[in-house]
């Protein structure tokens, strides 16, 4: 795992592309893949033909942060520092609200 201390810079095009390498990342395992689409209330077809839209790509990376264990599997995966699914999550539609409680 890179360095958590400093959270990296992503713009729109690099946070999109990191949502869909947790996309990917999600579908390579049947139980995480179920996990993202009960909480989000996405059909598989509707999660397959809205794929690249940016606000589902955001839902994602929502999805990713609620547990700490998905984040660290998915970072030390990718090698990417923890803070990247923050960090790309807070350029795409809605991540501006996010509020961490």
């Amino acid at each position: 795992m890179k360095n958590p201390g400093k959270p990296p810079v992503y713009g729109r095009e690099a946070a999109e592309t990191l949502g869909a390498q947790a996309l990917e990342w999600l579908a390579g395992d049947p139980e995480r893949l179920t996990g993202f689409l009960g909480a989000s209330g996405l059909s598989p077809r509707e999660l397959m033909t809205r794929a690249s839209d940016p606000a589902i790509l955001g839902a994602i990376l929502d999805h990713l942060m609620t547990s700490d264990d998905l984040v660290m599997a998915f970072c030390d995966a990718m090698g990417l520092s923890y803070l990247a699914p923050q960090a790309a999550r807070a350029v795409l539609p809605g991540g501006e609200t996010w509020h961490w409680t």
